[in-house]
């Protein structure tokens, strides 16, 4: 990530939970991912921003 790049705000994640199971998430930073391990899923975070579709997150292995 560059300084001029937005970062994710992990304060958004008191807020956001899996679309798929509705459960809490949890932030890789390395990755720029949120994890689901209920829902076995990498959401992926694109300019400082989730994308919280299912459709657009990878499975985890």
């Amino acid at each position: 990530m560059t300084e001029t790049e937005p970062g994710f705000d992990r304060h958004m994640l008191e807020a956001l939970v899996c679309p798929q199971t509705h459960t809490t998430l949890e932030y890789d930073a390395q990755r720029q991912e949120l994890i689901s391990k209920a829902a076995g899923l990498a959401y992926p975070i694109r300019d400082g921003i989730p994308v919280m579709l299912v459709d657009e997150a990878r499975k985890l292995d």
